[in-house]
């Protein structure tokens, strides 16, 4: 009996642990004041060992790109697109096309005009991850950072 309890509660982890969702992105942020008027938010995606994130800037046709909307505020107005380092150029057989991603960490880059004080910089961000046997559908995220 008691074996069968065992067995029972393994095969019980088991199927529970197989059945996590993968979250293999996480995001932080944060905003720097560059001037009385202006700051520079940091977007800021850590990626999990075997997953990559694509890029902002990438043909149409492929995966989707990484994208930030900033909700409209009258405390704050998004400068340009956001910035990104250089990433990784690699032609993928899923999507028959070159493909731009990071892997490990990247930092994205907005820059802000203040108008108001004490400025909440709100909005979301969508991104997609793949590996070598899957991709994960899109994500959407909303994200809130303070300007001090």
């Amino acid at each position: 009996m008691k074996n069968l309890i065992l067995l029972t509660v393994g095969l019980l982890l088991s199927l529970t642990a197989g059945s996590q969702i993968l979250k293999p992105v996480k995001w932080s942020y944060a905003a720097k004041k560059t001037s009385k008027t202006e700051a520079t938010l940091y977007l800021k995606a850590t990626i999990d060992q075997g997953w990559h994130l694509y890029s902002q800037n990438m043909a149409d046709g492929g995966p989707v790109k990484t994208s930030f909307t900033f909700t409209p505020s009258k405390a704050y107005k998004a400068i340009g697109k956001a910035t990104e380092p250089k990433a990784i150029v690699k032609f993928e057989k899923s999507f028959d096309m070159n493909v731009s991603y990071f892997e490990k960490s990247v930092i994205f880059q907005q820059k802000v005009k203040l108008t108001g004080a004490n400025a909440i910089v709100k909005g979301t961000l969508e991104f997609m991850v793949c590996n070598d046997a899957q991709c994960l559908p899109p994500e959407t995220v909303d994200f809130s950072i303070p300007v001090k």
